[in-house]
């Protein structure tokens, strides 16, 4: 995979250079602003200025920089901007990519007067990008980075087959996180639900921790206003940070939380003993649902949150991006019994289960079960419909009697080795994660 970031360039770039002296190549590659332009209904992630000044050889220009005062946006109304970003996501294949990250594609066409987000022209360069890949190398993957709403992020699927064949699944972190703080599956279990895909060839990108924070605009349709605001919270209290964005009428409301995903999950001293199984239930749960999971570096070697890191750099996003010195990472490895190692090789159980059992295809079935509000059951059966499993979490700390379920003859549990037999009454302990493996006999 590589990162396709095409919404903007640096501001220390040659394009962008070339552009300040006005050299013919690169006059429209950016956009300069007149003063008189009215953007307040532009929808932006940040509280920065969206224009930043800068010195050129034809006197000073009002630059549109959408995320921070060093990446400028490039003008995809110039049709050689667009030739030129074509040429460098060909040559990212040549060079061996097979998956191609469109980072923040959803900011990239601008029309002032307009939100500047999703625009249909947006759309349609998307579709331009991947009738291109499809004709000469079919084989590559697109996959979209848009922090926003899910019903508008899951519009970069197109119609399944003219868009990107992933989309990140942003709503994910903050409802597992919700759902394990209230101890209810409900409107994970909601959501869940509707997680229907557009074509046999399009799935999600699922994960839960990242180098940036947990995206809040992504619930904003999902959680009521009160919950969110126990998020922020919440994360506040737990030593997190917050990040905002400016609204079109000038005001701001939080749009990231930014906390290491194992200190979201602390529930305060007297639960201490917990966490490490909240927090690898919250994984099952990631590699559980459809799609193809991702995982962040410090989630699999069971970091925690790096303070330091916010007050050297000033900024939030620093708290869960420590860069870690290998000799220290291999000792505390080595160390049985110390977090790191526990939470990796319980990490390394769950992926040898999950793939050892087509049920767990990115492009298979999925069902959600309702069997209580204290645990997420979902259904999860090949593409080829030959292999079954019942996935079981339970999301609080007392243990929990599935009810609603028949288990109608013997299954294997992949995560914990152990037969189950039939119509059994199953017993969850507290945040405790059961695969049930249907055909054990075909499956091994």
């Amino acid at each position: 995979m590589l990162d396709a970031v095409i919404n903007h360039a640096s501001a220390q770039s040659e394009w962008f250079r070339a552009y300040l002296r006005a050299e013919a190549e690169f006059r429209d590659f950016f956009l300069a602003v007149p003063p008189e332009t009215d953007l307040r209904a532009v929808v932006r992630p940040r509280t920065s200025p969206l224009l930043t000044r800068f010195p050129s050889s034809e006197g000073e220009k009002e630059i549109w920089t959408t995320f921070s005062p060093d990446q400028v946006d490039l003008n995809y109304s110039n049709p050689q901007v667009l030739l030129r970003i074509i040429e460098i996501v060909l040559a990212y294949v040549a060079h061996g990519a097979s998956i191609l990250r469109l980072d923040a594609i959803a900011y990239l066409w601008k029309q002032p007067g307009s939100t500047c987000i999703h625009l249909p022209e947006t759309h349609r360069i998307v579709q331009l990008l991947r009738a291109v890949l499809d004709e000469v190398a079919p084989y590559v993957q697109l996959i979209t980075e848009t922090n926003v709403p899910h019903a508008e992020n899951v519009s970069y699927f197109g119609d399944g087959e003219n868009e990107a064949q992933w989309v990140y699944n942003f709503a994910l972190p903050p409802l597992v996180l919700h759902a394990l703080w209230r101890g209810s599956s409900g409107v994970l279990a909601e959501w869940a639900s509707g997680l229907e895909l557009p074509s046999a060839g399009a799935t999600y990108f699922n994960f839960l921790a990242s180098h940036d924070g947990i995206g809040l605009n992504p619930v904003r349709d999902l959680l009521p206003a009160g919950e969110i605001e126990m998020l922020v919270r919440g994360v506040l209290e737990r030593g997190g940070h917050v990040s905002a964005k400016r609204n079109p009428d000038g005001s701001e409301s939080p749009y990231e939380l930014n906390i290491n995903y194992l200190d979201a999950l602390s529930m305060g001293a007297e639960e201490e003993r917990w966490q490490i199984d909240r927090f690898m239930l919250a994984q099952a749960i990631l590699l559980a649902l459809r799609g193809i999971p991702g995982i962040y570096f410090h989630s699999l070697f069971g970091s925690r949150g790096w303070p330091e890191g916010v007050r050297w750099t000033g900024a939030n996003r620093a708290i869960n991006r420590q860069k870690l010195n290998r000799l220290d990472l291999e000792a505390e490895l080595a160390r049985q019994g110390s977090r790191r190692r526990t939470i990796l090789d319980r990490y390394l159980q769950m992926l040898s289960a999950r793939a050892g059992c087509r049920a767990f295809h990115p492009y298979g079935g999925q069902r959600v079960l309702r069997v209580g509000d204290g645990v997420l059951a979902l259904w999860r059966t090949s593409p080829e419909d030959d292999r079954a499993v019942l996935c079981l979490h339970n999301l609080g700390p007392q243990p929990q009697a599935v009810s609603g379920v028949q288990v109608g003859r013997a299954m294997w549990d992949l995560l914990n080795d152990e037969y189950v037999p039939a119509s059994r009454d199953l017993i969850l302990k507290p945040y405790q994660a059961r695969w049930l493996l249907e055909d054990v006999e075909s499956d091994g």
